[in-house]
């Protein structure tokens, strides 16, 4: 056994990379790694537990604290849920409201992804540049929502707030700049050397593995894998959505794409603020009684909500499937193993994006 495996390396639960704590077990023959395993249960929270028995409009600021990264498309999925079994209809002018806070959120949730990596691989600065980007981002979002972070923005029949045209077009011309730098940074990142030697050809996984262990999306959306939950949403499609591939499938394509994912949030906004509708923000309803399953796309793939309520709109039973726990396992069954040195594991593990508050909900 000595002959085949050198030396077992924890990396975590607590390490400078992390900005949660979990634990990375490689076994290693010298520098290469030959399998690994994320160790989880860290920060376990029981929110879905805690959810069970309460109203829904208690269970609505508690779906937003599952993760406070991409709250928004989980404020968004749970009342989409809940519309879908009390048969509540949106108005035109809210669901294009809902999807400009919402690509508000994967903008800023893709910059704070990217600058993580950037600052795993130790370029520092270029990190810090994106995170200048999502604060621009993020006032936005305060201004459209009134939060930053927990807005609570979307609610059955519709949206809270109706921006006023000063509000739009400050929205507009903050989506200028923030595309003029994500592409100066994106050519930083496309050209560096020092990100090409630790960002090319790492971490590889193929579509073949990507689609056998159920990987969703930026993270299978690199490896060639078209799905994008967004797709088959009535209002996307309105939009004129289809999602980005890459094909390269390692730490880069992970990476390059999540820009290339701003850019388009970028223009999908811009079409959401040219066509937006008049109209009501509201269109009334009541939840209650029934059952149901409904997808939405998180900024790291597939989010899954399964709900039963009562006739007052009380929670019976709910389930929610987060996309990071998919990526955590693509990440250590194919991704880490193979990669030539240990100082890559992080690089690897961080370019899938890994949300442990989520997945230890």
């Amino acid at each position: 056994m000595r002959k085949t495996v050198d030396v077992s390396i924890p990396l975590g639960p607590v390490h400078p990379i992390f900005k949660e704590p979990c634990r990375i077990k490689c076994e290693t023959f010298g520098e290469q790694i030959l399998a690994a395993e994320v160790e989880l249960g860290y920060m376990k929270k029981g929110i879905e537990r805690i959810m069970v028995g309460r109203p829904w409009q208690e269970v609505m600021f508690l779906a937003e604290r599952v993760c406070g990264i991409c709250s928004v498309i989980h404020n968004f999925v749970f009342i989409e849920t809940m519309e879908k079994i009390s048969g509540v209809m949106v108005p035109d002018r809210a669901a294009y409201l809902r999807v400009l806070a919402n690509e508000l959120d994967r903008m800023q949730s893709h910059l704070i992804a990217n600058f993580s990596y950037c600052y795993t691989i130790e370029h520092e600065t270029i990190g810090m540049y994106l995170l200048n980007i999502r604060e621009t981002v993020m006032d936005m979002l305060e201004y459209l929502t009134g939060a930053r972070v927990t807005c609570a923005y979307i609610i059955p029949g519709g949206v809270r707030f109706d921006p006023d045209s000063e509000d739009l077009t400050r929205i507009m011309n903050a989506m200028d700049d923030v595309e003029r730098e994500t592409r100066r940074y994106m050519s930083m990142f496309e050209s560096g050397p020092l990100i090409g030697l630790r960002s090319k050809g790492i971490g590889v996984m193929t579509r073949e593995q990507a689609e056998l262990i159920h990987a969703v999306g930026p993270t299978a959306r690199a490896c060639g894998i078209t799905t994008d939950c967004r797709s088959d949403h009535p209002t996307y499609q309105r939009l004129n959505f289809s999602p980005l591939v890459r094909t390269e499938g390692d730490n880069y394509a992970r990476v390059m794409l999540r820009f290339q994912e701003i850019l388009q949030s970028v223009d999908l906004i811009r079409t959401v603020i040219r066509t937006l509708p008049e109209g009501k923000i509201r269109g009334g309803g009541t939840i209650g009684r029934g059952e149901t399953t409904h997808q939405g796309e998180a900024p790291r793939g597939e989010l899954t909500y399964r709900i039963k309520s009562d006739t007052h709109g009380r929670i019976q039973e709910i389930s929610i499937q987060t996309p990071s726990i998919m990526n955590i396992e693509a990440c250590a069954r194919y991704m880490i193993p193979g990669v030539t040195s240990v100082a890559d594991v992080t690089a690897a593990y961080i370019s899938s994006d890994p949300c442990i508050a989520c997945t230890e909900r």
